[in-house]
């Protein structure tokens, strides 16, 4: 006799195994012979809608975790919508303009600047509607539910169309002025860039330390007293009208061979090494909080440069 025919355990109709590989298809083609993005708009209609709109990501290749991620939870919010009752139109988009796409068909060998610009346009057009397709299927395989049949492109005629009337109408309601902004620029692609296109490397760059003499101690330092800075980029100093100091940073007035110099605390041995301070005292310890709104005179001009707090600020 098998002891376990002896025994009253539970049992389930469940597969020991989820073979979710192979069961995540058939979910998927059984909601596409159902039409359920359809079926859920039909049994809401009249309720108040609700329209999530679908910031377009750039038809630039696979989709990665970013893209998961966000289809995900924008479908989470859609079905919660429409459970709680809401008519709830979802319509994917792509961006299918800019840079990205533009670097793609380069790396295809197209040469954009031998190429006329008519054709580069046409080619980017045909890899940027290739990419479309490749992301909706990827992005099925997710499991979301919305409109795949009718997405927003913006290379649409339409959409572009549409685009411009738009921009028209802010233009008559005054919404529209020319002015000056920074911007990242690339020389190499003739292009403005966005800040998520930068990349950053590592590099060796001219370093300096500067000490501001302080007018305003704001009890907290003496008149004379000097706040040294240390800044990459000394070629911005005659812009300088501030001096950034992390609030929970540690800092110290100590007494050198050069006056009476605030330095970050922990940094005390290198600096005396580094800037040839002598033997060093310390007066005083206080935070960068204790520290904000001390004016120093600044280094080359008449005017004074204020203390603020920075977390930007590191050690």
């Amino acid at each position: 006799m098998e002891l376990k025919k002896t025994l009253l355990m539970p049992k389930t109709s469940f597969e020991m195994r989820g073979n979710l590989n192979l069961k995540e298809p058939l979910f998927l083609a059984r909601w596409q012979e159902q039409d359920l993005y359809q079926a859920m708009l039909k049994s809401r209609v009249g309720a108040k809608e609700y329209a999530l709109h679908d910031g377009p990501p750039y038809a630039n290749g696979n989709i990665h975790c970013g893209h998961m991620l966000n289809r995900l939870l924008k479908d989470f919010i859609v079905r919660y919508k429409h459970m709680s009752g809401f008519y709830t139109p979802f319509v994917f988009g792509w961006d299918t303009h800019g840079l990205p796409i533009e670097n793609q068909v380069t790396k295809q060998g197209v040469n954009r600047k031998a190429t006329p610009i008519v054709e580069f346009r046409k080619k980017c057009r045909e890899y940027a509607l290739k990419q479309v397709e490749i992301q909706k299927e990827q992005i099925k395989r997710l499991g979301v539910v919305g409109d795949f049949e009718n997405p927003y492109v913006t290379l649409d005629k339409q959409y572009e169309a549409r685009q411009i009337e738009v921009f028209a109408e802010m233009a008559l309601k005054g919404l529209i002025f020319k002015g000056l902004k920074p911007v990242y620029w690339s020389p190499s692609s003739e292009s403005a860039l966005a800040e998520a296109e930068i990349e950053y490397y590592d590099v060796t760059s001219p370093s300096i330390y500067v000490s501001f003499d302080v007018i305003d101690g704001k009890g907290i330092l003496n008149r004379g007293d000097k706040l040294v800075i240390w800044t990459t980029t000394p070629w911005t100093l005659p812009a300088n009208l501030a001096i950034s100091v992390h609030p929970r940073f540690e800092y110290g007035l100590y007494q050198t061979s050069k006056g009476r110099l605030v330095l970050l605390k922990e940094f005390k041995d290198r600096l005396q090494k580094e800037l040839i301070l002598g033997e060093m005292t310390l007066i005083k310890t206080f935070t960068g909080q204790q520290l904000e709104g001390v004016l120093a005179k600044h280094p080359f001009y008449e005017r004074s440069s204020l203390v603020l707090n920075g977390e930007h600020v590191t050690n």
